[in-house]
């Protein structure tokens, strides 16, 4: 059985593992070192700092406004995925969804994102976003399934290359259930 709950420091090397592993899976563009330096960056510890690049082009003063929030998946007592999320005014923005390779198809991704979706209405969402890179056709067809819709292309740098990052959206009803 799969439970979805709050992430702690503790799960920093379950979450890293996770991390790793889906990256190694679905990014088969990139280097399998930059994926290494990657992960080990963007997830160092505390797990607080994996906000990783995302703030650089928010206005300091709306900082204080960003509810950060990490999920994770855990199945007899190991993650299998996790999810982070923040939000910001009325806009939730799921800057990370993976469920490790081993445990695609069981519903895990759908629970994350559920339980981030539950969390985003309780901030009183409107506009739920979502990013990942763009050759990702997996988180694609995903994001589809959902009712989210491509939106905007940008730029993400990933070990000193560029790289086209996908930000899907789709709104939230102000009533707490979705539109879709």
């Amino acid at each position: 059985m799969t439970t979805i709950r709050r992430a702690f420091d503790a799960d920093a090397d379950g979450i890293r593992r996770v991390a790793r592993a889906a990256w190694h899976d679905a990014y088969d563009s990139l280097d399998a070192d930059v994926i290494d330096e990657t992960i080990s960056d963007w997830y160092a510890d505390p797990l607080g700092s994996a906000l990783h690049g995302w703030a650089g082009g928010v206005p300091a003063n709306d900082l204080d406004d960003i509810e950060t929030m990490l999920l994770v998946a855990e199945q007899d007592g190991n993650v299998v995925g996790f999810t982070q999320g923040i939000t910001m005014h009325t806009m939730g923005t799921m800057l990370r969804l993976y469920v490790h390779p081993d445990h695609h198809g069981e519903g895990v991704g759908t629970a994350l994102y559920d339980r981030l979706e539950s969390r985003f209405q309780e901030h009183d969402v409107e506009q739920f976003r979502a990013l990942d890179l763009a050759s990702n056709d997996r988180s694609r067809e995903f994001f589809e399934n959902l009712g989210f819709e491509r939106v905007e292309t940008r730029t993400l740098t990933i070990g000193g290359d560029p790289y086209d990052e996908a930000v899907y959206a789709r709104e939230l009803s102000p009533s707490g259930g979705d539109d879709g």
